[in-house]
């Protein structure tokens, strides 16, 4: 029999400038039974994130609040909340998301997993309120990523926004993480999920998804995480390289990895090339293509592809697939 305390989990929220929506966030983590801890990194915020967090606690002792004077993003934001928590399973909740009642209890069904993942429904922020009234209900139809399928289903297409199988917030096993030295890459603030997760497979983590859904992303047309910075890119593409630099993959996995590299380098060479356009002129990034002939074909490529996006169909931007009572959920899946 299971000892109810192996399923006891630490959700960890790194929040930067989250006041507006942090409350809905801890207080929909506080509300599972199963979660013992919920602990907030306050990333440098200032506008009273770690107030509005406090707002928000519902007696339990089970909130911890830290506050970082200055900011050092998420990576770093997750590790110290990892090394300050005991729970044995860890879950990812962003700032200004939520869970649907009952998370937890889907994902914990079973324990043949160290990382297992469940599937989100994108709700616009102002139709949260009645977001769970709404929500799809899936058969769970249990499967298991491995490297090579996960890392494929990072590699965006252009028009298919936020589709990415990195999007999913997995619970992972914290003796897993740290039987094989596993934490967050301080050095990244784009994709830091993303290398985690790969370089656990590469040890060969069972990655469970299911297709029920109790993760609620919330679109927001301010939201950051659509943001980033082009020095991101190229961190996350140098990423890839240090895991191919360690070897001990399958051929397989090495090439869809290096795939992931070129289609993310490709990215940084089209945003470096416009920024020396933007800040030195058109001549000055001419002079740097030709200066690096072999980013030329990422260049000119995501320029066609930017000019002619808009005769693009709008059927091509769907982020991800619909559901019967007007969610949309990143895992394609039929109804029970």
């Amino acid at each position: 029999m299971t000892d109810p305390a192996e399923k006891s989990v630490c959700v960890i929220i790194a929040a930067k400038n989250a006041s507006e929506t942090i409350g809905l966030a801890v207080a929909s983590a506080l509300r599972e039974a199963e979660v013992a801890e919920v602990v907030v990194i306050d990333d440098g915020s200032t506008d009273g994130t770690a107030i509005a967090a406090a707002k928000a606690d519902d007696g339990s002792g089970r909130l911890i609040i830290r506050e970082f004077e200055k900011n050092r993003g998420p990576a770093a934001a997750r590790n110290h909340a990892i090394e300050i928590s005991k729970a044995p399973l860890i879950g990812i909740l962003d700032a200004d998301d939520f869970f649907f009642p009952g998370r937890f209890a889907a994902l914990l069904a079973a324990d043949d997993w160290d990382f297992v993942a469940d599937n989100i429904a994108f709700v616009s922020a102002d139709t949260v309120p009645d977001a769970h009234a709404r929500l799809d209900h899936f058969d769970a139809k249990p499967r298991f990523l491995d490297l090579a399928a996960f890392v494929e289903g990072n590699i965006s297409r252009r028009g298919v926004r936020r589709g990415e199988i990195g999007f999913l917030k997995p619970l992972m096993r914290r003796s897993f993480l740290d039987a094989h030295g596993l934490r967050y890459n301080e050095a990244l603030r784009l994709g830091e999920d993303y290398d985690l997760y790969v370089r656990a497979l590469a040890h060969q983590a069972r990655y469970k998804i299911i297709h029920s859904c109790g993760y609620g992303a919330v679109v927001r047309s301010d939201s950051l995480s659509g943001r980033h910075r082009t020095e991101d890119l190229r961190r996350l593409y140098e990423a890839d390289r240090t895991i191919l630099a360690k070897g001990g993959l399958s051929s397989a996995d090495a090439a869809v990895i290096r795939r992931h590299e070129q289609h993310i380098r490709d990215r940084y060479e089209l945003r470096h090339f416009l920024d020396i356009k933007a800040q030195s002129g058109l001549l000055s990034a001419a002079a740097y293509a030709l200066s690096h002939p072999l980013a030329v074909p990422a260049i000119a490529g995501g320029i066609l592809a930017d000019k002619t996006e808009r005769f693009r169909k709008q059927s091509t931007t769907t982020i991800a697939h619909p559901g019967a009572n007007g969610l949309r959920y990143l895992l394609q899946a039929a109804p029970e």
